[in-house]
């Protein structure tokens, strides 16, 4: 009779009509919006079991059963790093070819957990603190909140904290302050698609007629709206990495990033209205170095072969999301040559050269380029500073309204 039980409960539970009993051993509680779920709803059988059904590794077996399609976004760059690993591969890794797999390996996206719960028992959606955990410091993301990366020395490691580093406070986007979620523009179906947005800034805003800048049909045209509307960006201006072996005097670098056998500082971090240059849909776009990139190797401190060597001087069209509804005079583009980065001469203050580095500026051109765009033509430059009847008259009903808010601001 024991035989006989034994084996109707075998049958049973080879034809899986036999009730789980995973947690006879794995002592898991399900939490979350998965809570209601059997263990093999995600797990798959008890013959072929997932240990991690949300890993990159397997594409997410365990999770796109339901959520089908999603498995694409591991081909996509914030799993592949493609961009990143080829930029390594023709500067530095071409001196330390192990120098990615050991720097830059800490924000790849490996599991759908990583931005719905930490050990997948406890999956919940996606918030805008997920996206920061790796849309940080140099990355948009927080400066979407007022949030702007503090200098590396560690004088400066002062002050709020969030996502694990201090940040300097700075005016929050204005979608920010009303409320709207990253969620929004960057929906998983755009991500799914390959699409960097879900939405553009005319699916919501209109263009109004009323504004002055609004009225002139080469703004409309030719400039992406976050162009003008872009109140400050992050920007790093020369990125230094000294690679250090058998030298004491590493200690001596009171920098964030002093680990391992690298250093790493910047000489010039600002943030204010970004430069300005043309993007990959031929708009004029903010952009910014992506990476102006020195390095140095020392042994026995001292440096071997060329120091401060430019391995790269590359700069990136790019959304700041740092939108306001004002913008800078018109003076801030239509006679600015540094911020289309064609400084002159005599208005240089950081004499690069003299300190043993090889551009002569770091907004001037020369010796430099767009990754994904270009810098703007000389020649559409110099029709800028042209002060047309239209420019003026458009310059002196600026300034007049500008003068009126301000002083009925101050009325009774």
């Amino acid at each position: 009779m024991l035989c006989i039980a034994v084996c109707f409960l075998t049958a049973n539970a080879a034809n899986g009509s036999a009730g789980e009993n995973c947690t006879v051993c794995h002592r898991v509680t399900l939490k979350g919006i998965h809570a209601s779920l059997s263990c093999l709803s995600c797990h798959g059988d008890e013959i072929k079991t997932l240990g991690n059904p949300a890993a990159a590794a397997n594409r997410a077996a365990g999770c796109v059963g339901c959520h089908r399609g999603y498995e694409v976004l591991f081909d996509h760059a914030m799993a592949t790093r493609k961009s990143e690993k080829l930029f390594v591969d023709r500067t530095i890794g071409t001196i330390d070819p192990a120098f990615f797999r050991n720097n830059c390996n800490s924000c790849h996206l490996r599991s759908c957990t990583d931005c719905h719960g930490g050990n997948g028992h406890d999956i919940a959606r996606a918030t805008d603190r997920s996206c920061f955990t790796c849309h940080k410091g140099y990355f948009v993301g927080t400066d979407y909140y007022g949030m702007a990366p503090r200098e590396d020395s560690l004088r400066y490691q002062r002050g709020a904290v969030a996502y694990g580093e201090t940040y300097l406070k700075m005016t929050p986007d204005v979608h920010a302050e009303g409320g709207v979620k990253c969620g929004a523009c960057h929906s998983m179906r755009s991500l799914v698609a390959g699409y960097k947005s879900s939405k553009k800034c005319v699916d919501c805003h209109k263009v109004n007629k009323k504004v002055i800048e609004h009225r002139i049909s080469a703004h409309l045209e030719k400039m992406e709206c976050f162009a003008c509307h872009s109140a400050w960006t992050p920007q790093e201006y020369g990125t230094f990495y000294l690679r250090f072996a058998e030298s004491p005097s590493q200690d001596y670098y009171r920098v964030r990033n002093n680990e391992g056998n690298y250093v790493k500082s910047a000489y010039l971090r600002k943030q204010d209205a970004p430069p300005l240059g043309i993007n990959a849909r031929g708009k004029v776009s903010p952009i910014r170095p992506e990476f102006v990139f020195y390095f140095t190797d020392i042994r026995n401190d001292r440096p071997v072969g060329t120091e401060n060597r430019l391995l790269a001087a590359e700069w990136k069209a790019f959304f700041p999301h740092t939108i306001r509804r004002g913008t800078v005079m018109c003076e801030g583009c239509h006679d600015n040559p540094r911020r289309f980065i064609m400084e002159r001469h005599e208005d240089r203050i950081y004499q690069l050269q003299a300190d043993g580095m090889t551009l002569p500026s770091f907004w001037d051109r020369t010796g430099q380029k767009v990754t994904n765009g270009d810098f703007l033509p000389v020649s559409r430059y110099l029709q800028l500073t042209k002060k047309s009847p239209a420019y003026q008259k458009a310059y002196i009903e600026k300034w007049q309204k500008l003068v009126n808010h301000v002083e009925n601001s101050s009325q009774p």
